[in-house]
């Protein structure tokens, strides 16, 4: 299934692109409704095919397995039929949520008599590098065309069989609406190479979004002269305060841990209040255990529960996106502050207490897209948050921040009107 001649990544790159760049003055004149029947139709292919894009993603999974790559890997690798299902249920959300372009964001009338309007509209043609999740297709896809934009996509090569697959499905159930199929592109070719150009492509990209793990977002925002909207590694952490309630507190940090821990709003390191951890962390360490997760901590936290491997420096700095989990024994808030101040990515954090001054202290103080008071990090999502879908979690503070949902792939131009007004 994998096709492309790596020996032309210079021109595929750059030929997409192009594709994509002619595409984007017509999507920005459909009618919303134009834009949701197309992204209805794509969600109805799906499910029409998911037998087809699973028989593809198998081939990727071999491949994987065959390549050694890690278990949490292969599960965001992994394409199955309700997963399908919820990326056709994103498309549908997507359908249904605001349309955003042409919104008028503030207006006012200057002394002169000029009227001034400010307005939604298109960023123009995003480009969007990213690994080992499919859904991420699926997800670009929906965002971007339902925002008037096109997009280009160069997806790992661990997905290749699954995102060609995905794509050509996409192209055929835009091929019956208003909405060009050249406007989504996909680049194939699976070397380092076709990365690089995309970084470089001033005049055809009007952006750039990197989603994946920190080597790869950390390329694309050092080497870019495109602009990058960035988004960030999850080093995520959960803050047991003292006057937690001990049965909310372990429901929400084994959900946090357990639920899915090949993502990025998971948490990776736990700070328990030290009278807290002296009265339950043996119990929150054990059942850990018995969901194989395995614990490293601090040396306090080592002596107060068995099963607890001693932390090393790098730990606290590690984002595992695996069954690993820190544990750090804290003084109280100042100390839990602090530890997320050095060791967070300004990503998702939560505070469990039930002492209101430390929960509206915690969610003040601590910079990060998300804070959470007694709910779990793994609410960090677009598709929890309403938006149908998401382009990725921003943890930069320009434009947009968080879950990326269909304003934050807007930008805003004046509409200046008068009536024959020069300038002195």
């Amino acid at each position: 299934m994998i096709t492309g001649d790596t020996a032309l990544s210079v021109s595929e790159v750059v030929q997409k692109a192009t594709l994509a760049r002619q595409s984007a003055p017509r999507l920005g004149l459909l009618t919303t409704e134009q834009k949701n029947t197309a992204a209805l139709r794509m969600a109805d292919a799906l499910v029409a095919e998911a037998e087809s894009i699973v028989k593809a993603n198998a081939e990727d999974l071999q491949r994987g397995r065959e390549n050694g790559i890690s278990t949490s890997l292969l599960d965001r690798l992994a394409l199955n039929l309700p997963r399908i299902e919820a990326m056709a249920e994103g498309l549908r959300q997507v359908a249904e949520s605001p349309d955003p372009v042409g919104d008028t964001l503030e207006t006012f009338e200057r002394p002169n008599g000029l009227h001034i309007r400010k307005v939604r509209v298109p960023l123009g043609v995003i480009g969007i590098i990213y690994e080992a999740r499919p859904n991420v297709t699926v997800d670009a896809a929906g965002l971007c065309l339902k925002t008037g934009n096109a997009v280009v996509l160069r997806g790992g090569s661990s997905a290749l069989s699954s995102n060609q697959r995905i794509v050509e499905v996409l192209h055929e159930a835009l091929a019956s609406t208003d909405l060009p199929p050249e406007a989504l592109q996909l680049v194939l070719d699976p070397s380092r190479s076709s990365v690089d150009e995309m970084l470089k492509l001033n005049g055809l990209l009007d952006v750039l979004i990197p989603r994946g793990g920190a080597s790869l977002i950390q390329n694309v925002v050092k080497n870019a002269t495109v602009p990058v909207i960035e988004t960030g590694a999850g080093i995520c952490h959960t803050f047991i305060d003292e006057s937690a309630q001990p049965e909310m507190a372990l429901q929400i940090a084994i959900n946090a841990k357990v639920q899915r821990p090949s993502v990025c709003n998971s948490m990776e390191t736990m700070l328990v209040h030290r009278d807290f951890a002296r009265m339950h962390l043996a119990m929150f360490a054990a059942q850990f255990t018995q969901r194989r997760v395995e614990l490293r901590g601090d040396a306090e936290a080592c002596m107060l529960a068995d099963g607890i491997k001693p932390a090393s420096a790098e730990d606290w700095d590690t984002e595992y996106n695996d069954y690993i989990l820190n544990i750090k024994v804290v003084d109280g808030l100042d100390e839990a502050l602090e530890h997320i101040r050095k060791h967070g990515t300004m990503h998702s954090e939560c505070i469990v207490t039930e002492n209101a001054a430390n929960a509206a202290r915690f969610l003040q103080e601590v910079d990060a897209a998300a804070v959470y008071h007694n709910a779990s990090t793994r609410f960090t999502d677009g598709f929890e948050f309403g938006f149908g879908a998401e382009i990725g979690i921003s943890t930069q503070k320009l434009h947009a921040r968080g879950p990326m949902g269909p304003p934050a792939l807007t930008s805003s131009k004046y509409i200046v009107t008068g009536g024959g007004q020069i300038r002195g």
